[in-house]
């Protein structure tokens, strides 16, 4: 059984900063592509960063220049620095990752529970 666990939400003021964590465990053979996700209320679930298993990384064009993802292969977790944060950043943040675990059978896609941002003065 694999999990994806978030941890490093919270409350924030404008124009500071939160680093969000996601520890993947349980039977992994590999993990490809890892990315954060966020769903405002009663927004759609977007795609705010992503970065391969070769360290290639891709950013909603919202976040450019703000945010910072990275991971480290060998803990098999997944970072995302943000800073300059905004009130519009304000949303339930996801990890997802596409793991296989095992070498027979194919890859799929893995979810964390969510964590709360809130950008508020």
């Amino acid at each position: 059984q694999v999990q994806l666990v978030e941890s490093g939400g919270g409350l924030v003021q404008p124009g500071g900063s939160l680093t969000l964590s996601c520890a993947a465990s349980g039977v992994i053979f590999s993990i490809n592509a890892m990315g954060w996700y966020r769903q405002a209320p009663g927004k759609q679930r977007e795609l705010v960063a992503a970065i391969t298993s070769g360290l290639t990384t891709n950013y909603a064009d919202s976040v450019k220049g703000r945010f910072t993802i990275s991971r480290d292969n060998a803990k098999k977790m997944v970072y995302l620095q943000m800073n300059s944060l905004k009130p519009e950043d304000t949303a339930v943040y996801y990890c997802n990752a596409d793991i296989k675990f095992s070498l027979s059978f194919p890859s799929r896609t893995y979810w964390g529970q969510g964590t709360q941002v809130t950008v508020s003065s």
